[in-house]
């Protein structure tokens, strides 16, 4: 605030000033001779003091005790700037005494564009939404022993998978346990009611749809988990030779985006309608009923899809909604199949490749196909979570990169 700022303010009534001053940010402004000044909010460098009474080093993580009694009211009293060592020093009106590096404050700077790049390039990848038109472009082959011996690599197919929510790893061993290995090198396997490893394939008397050698249509795996697995793997062991089984792939994020476009109000029923998800049956001697309740589009609080939920066999009969609810929905979620289905992508996958693909973001089906003694289809899938995934990613990036915030 400006002097004349404040000499303003003495002419007003008090609770008028009061509540003037109150509306007005309380920055704190940092000249650097390397780039464009800086600026913080003061209470939040105070929050972020880094001094051993309010921060655990061995944690990186603040200490509660300012929050037990915290007084928000805190302003600067002093503020100064060693240049040559690059420190901001600050006394505060409570007494207490912080510094902070350049370095630092830099990584945090609050100007939109260090914001962006903090978001796009380390929180997690930007993603870059793709037609069926498109898949060709976007498609990447990865070679699975480069991923099991090089962080390298490893780093790059993640980023790929982020990004654009599919890759292909190809050259796996004919093992079992070739998607465990995969995982562990990202983490470890998401265990669900099915186990930590799935068998798809024709199966008599099948408990889920997928172990039939009917059509699949496109789907997410598992909506009716609130916790939604976050990254499929399928790894064909055994390819059927009839013209069937091929897979079928669309950016469900893409298909939203076009729905946002050209059917807003359609948009908006698949976004706000709860649809009930289910699945019930037994695996082995576990018997379960799984419910979750959600609509077909999941935005963020920015409006982003974060997810999408669709899968027609494991939609329940159950509709928890309004009655006048149920026929636009019915309305708005066939155009949404529809151009599901329009810009999807199909491909065979042959022994050996391990299909990964976003859970979140696509839809993923396959055609029908022949299954005889001597025609079988044989997938094994497994999960792994992005939590995990991104939290890798950003181990990586930090390894390669030790500048990176």
């Amino acid at each position: 605030m400006t002097q004349a700022d404040r000499r303003d303010l003495v002419s007003l009534p008090l609770e008028s000033a009061l509540l003037q001053e109150q509306d007005q940010p309380r920055l704190v402004w940092v000249q650097d001779p390397d780039r464009q000044d800086m600026q913080f909010p003061d209470i939040w460098l105070r929050d972020n003091c880094r001094c051993k009474e309010c921060f655990l080093p061995q944690t990186l993580s603040r200490l509660p005790q300012l929050w037990n009694s915290l007084d928000t009211s805190v302003r600067v009293h002093r503020q100064s700037v060693d240049a040559a060592q690059e420190i901001l020093y600050i006394e505060w009106s409570d007494g207490h005494a912080s510094q902070y590096p350049f370095s630092w404050l830099r990584e945090r700077d609050f100007s939109s564009a260090n914001r962006r790049r903090y978001l796009r390039e380390f929180y997690r990848p930007e993603q870059k939404l793709w037609s069926g038109r498109d898949f060709e472009e976007i498609r990447k082959v990865f070679c699975y022993q480069e991923l099991i011996s090089c962080d390298s690599a490893l780093q790059q197919w993640l980023l790929h998978l982020a990004t654009f929510g599919v890759a292909l790893v190809k050259n796996a061993p004919l093992e079992m346990d070739v998607l465990r290995r995969l995982s562990n090198r990202v983490g470890f396997m998401r265990r669900t009611t099915y186990g930590e490893e799935f068998s798809v394939r024709a199966q008599p008397g099948a408990s889920n749809y997928a172990y039939l050698a009917a059509p699949l249509p496109l789907h997410t795996d598992m909506p009716y988990f609130e916790y939604l697995p976050g990254v499929t793997m399928l790894h064909t062991l055994e390819q059927s030779a009839s013209p069937g089984g091929v897979n079928l792939l669309t950016d469900a994020f893409y298909v939203a985006e076009v729905m946002r476009e050209r059917y807003p109000e359609q948009f908006r029923v698949l976004c706000q309608t709860p649809v009930d998800w289910a699945d019930i049956g037994s695996e082995g001697d576990l018997q379960f009923h799984n419910i979750w309740r959600a609509p077909v589009i999941n935005l963020d609080a920015e409006g982003r899809c974060v997810r999408i939920n669709h899968s027609i066999p494991q939609r329940d009969s159950h509709f928890s909604v309004p009655l006048e609810q149920v026929r636009p929905w019915y309305e708005a979620m066939a155009t949404f199949v529809g151009l599901a289905h329009e810009h999807s992508s199909g491909f065979k996958t042959t022994p050996g490749d391990v299909l990964t693909f976003d859970n979140l973001r696509l839809v993923h089906g396959r055609t029908g196909y022949d299954d005889t003694d001597r025609n079988v289809r044989h997938i094994l899938g497994a999960f792994v979570d992005w939590d995990i995934v991104y939290s890798l990613l950003r181990v990586l990036r930090r390894a390669s990169s030790p500048d990176a915030p």
